[in-house]
């Protein structure tokens, strides 16, 4: 069977001067899939652009900056991460460079700045640990958010599939 999944986008906007990160606390609408998660920030392609431009046009509209510097740290398959099982193949982005200044929130929530401390201690194997941090992420995303810190200067492409909204298994390479 082909796998046509729904493109998507997702960055992660890292000031080093500060050591944080600006995530997106889902609050904002309550029908909202992922009501109450943190996230990064980012959505669906549109069909006339490729995967850069798509995450430059979704900073813009959530949270607007204009970037100026970014790279692709990764790619993730989600076979049934959707409400209705729908698969996902998102683009994940590292932004080091941007000009403007975030609001304090969007149509999805307010924005924060979080150290990223704080959040590699959201994505720590026990759970009280994670709990200490007050981030609650979808469960698999503790899997790949090291990997856009590390010092591994390749891409990372893995495979995380969700049954019931939970990921049953994450596998990577890098290249």
């Amino acid at each position: 069977m082909a796998y046509c999944p729904i493109v998507g986008t997702l960055a992660y906007v890292y000031n080093q001067a500060t050591d944080e990160i600006l995530l997106v606390h889902r609050v904002g609408r309550a029908n909202d899939e992922q009501l109450g998660k943190w996230n990064g920030l980012g959505g669906k392609l549109e069909a006339d652009e490729d995967v850069a431009n798509g995450m430059r046009r979704e900073l813009l509209e959530e949270a607007a900056i204009e970037v100026t510097s970014m790279a692709l740290r990764g790619t993730i398959s989600w076979p049934g991460f959707g409400p209705n099982g729908e698969d996902w193949l998102g683009f994940i982005f590292l932004v080091t460079g941007w000009t403007g200044t975030p609001p304090p929130s969007n149509e999805e929530g307010p924005l924060h700045w979080v150290s990223r401390q704080r959040l590699m201690q959201a994505c720590n194997d026990d759970a009280s640990v994670r709990a200490q941090s007050g981030l609650t992420f979808w469960d698999g995303d503790r899997h790949f958010l090291p990997l856009l810190f590390d010092q591994d200067s390749r891409q990372f492409h893995g495979v995380m599939p969700y049954v019931g909204g939970q990921p049953v298994k994450w596998n990577f390479e890098r290249w």
